[in-house]
């Protein structure tokens, strides 16, 4: 088997790394890999010619043009639910720094430090009740977004005595199935932040969801409600969440993303983009980003892929080779394939084929070397997007 190259972007977690086991070589400087693993920084496949995979160690890849990378047949992998419990983890800890008034209490406990050791205790008596917050027990949470995260937040919301409104538009029946029984599944956004004094957002950034909190979603909130934003800042129009804070109809905006605007706002509480920094989600993601790219570079398996169908296949002890190819999904590809490999004289041990609406993946194991000849001759096929040859036995 050949050594696969693999090239490291921004700092991923060495215990995953170390998987990747003797045959693949990884660097930080790699020039031609074979696959990349990258957390946050933008990428742009095309700078990278002989690039088969990507793995974003994290939920979102909107720093990856996915597009252009289905286009070139390249595999693009994230980590759902390896950060899960690191954003929930911020989460409600924020809720609570906010409605307990524990910033401002401990900014009051700091300034005590110049008065003499007995005045400290009469001056918190007399001062504490400015610091007066709220319980989040009663309250309605509305979670926008089920995925991994949106799961756990909701369910952690049902455990802290919470009403819990949960939505999604393309809900995974993996992720609902998750779900507490007492989380209120809604059948659109309004039903879902019509009536919660909290809205949290776990939505991926796409063309659909950017902007998409603006005025008129802040309007079919409940006024006095508090807005959190731990998935991407782009999915808010940081203007419009002003504009509510500063009018009184939105109580709070707390976020993981801070801007000029957001950080001198009184009602707004930002961390530094430290959802998904814990060494234990760095160690998960990294985990399961080298997990993917290693079983798809030896066996073209595919999991997790935000734009391949999820495919599997273990080859048995008899396979020599197998055939990957990727097509436009269009129908008479199966046909196609199978026909090339009989007119060849080919015997097909093992065809496996999936599709996601816009790509068809095959997976196609036999018993002995397939010549070149088929694979030039699927090659030629317009809606072939590329092949690529795995040999099990020299």
């Amino acid at each position: 088997m050949p050594v696969y190259k693999i090239k490291k972007i921004n700092n991923i977690s060495k215990q995953g790394l170390r998987l990747f086991g003797d045959k693949f070589t990884v660097s930080a400087e790699e020039e031609t890999p074979d696959a990349i693993v990258l957390r946050s920084s933008p990428l742009d496949v095309d700078d990278y010619p002989t690039l088969l995979a990507v793995a974003r160690a994290g939920a979102g890849t909107n720093n990856i043009n996915v597009d252009r990378a289905t286009e070139r047949g390249i595999c693009v992998f994230n980590t759902p639910g390896a950060n899960a419990n690191a954003v929930v983890d911020l989460v409600f800890p924020m809720i609570g720094v906010w409605k307990r008034n524990i910033y401002r209490g401990i900014e009051f406990c700091k300034s005590l430090a110049t008065l003499e050791p007995d005045k400290v205790n009469k001056e918190v008596e007399a001062r504490k009740a400015a610091y007066k917050g709220e319980e989040i027990a009663g309250k309605t949470l509305g979670v926008v977004g089920l995925g991994q995260i949106g799961v756990r937040l909701a369910n952690g919301g049902v455990f802290r005595h919470m009403k819990v409104n949960g939505f999604d538009p393309a809900p995974s029946l993996a992720n609902i199935h998750q779900l507490s029984p007492e989380v209120r599944i809604c059948r659109n956004l309004g039903d879902a932040v019509g009536n919660a004094d909290v809205v949290s957002l776990h939505l991926p950034l796409i063309d659909r969801t950017r902007n998409l909190v603006d005025a008129e979603f802040i309007a079919r909130m409940k006024k006095g409600a508090v807005l959190i934003n731990y998935s991407r800042g782009p999915i808010v129009d940081e203007q419009a969440v002003i504009d509510a804070l500063d009018s009184g109809y939105l109580e709070a905006y707390l976020c993981d993303f801070p801007s000029p605007a957001l950080v001198k706002h009184e009602k707004v509480l930002t961390t530094p983009h430290l959802g998904a920094s814990t060494s234990e989600s760095e160690e998960n993601c990294s985990t399961m980003a080298v997990t993917e790219i290693s079983n798809y570079l030896k066996y073209g398996n595919v999991a997790h892929s935000v734009n391949f169908p999820n495919i599997e296949s273990t080859p048995s002890d008899k396979a020599h080779s197998r055939l990957i190819v990727i097509n436009r999904d269009v129908p008479g590809m199966i046909a196609f394939v199978s026909n090339i490999f009989a007119g060849h004289g080919v015997n097909i041990a093992s065809y496996l084929n999936q599709s996601n609406g816009k790509v068809g993946y095959n997976i196609i194991d036999v018993e002995s070397p397939i010549p070149s000849a088929v694979i030039d001759h699927i090659k030629k096929n317009a809606d072939v997007i590329r092949t690529r040859m795995i040999t099990f036995k020299p």
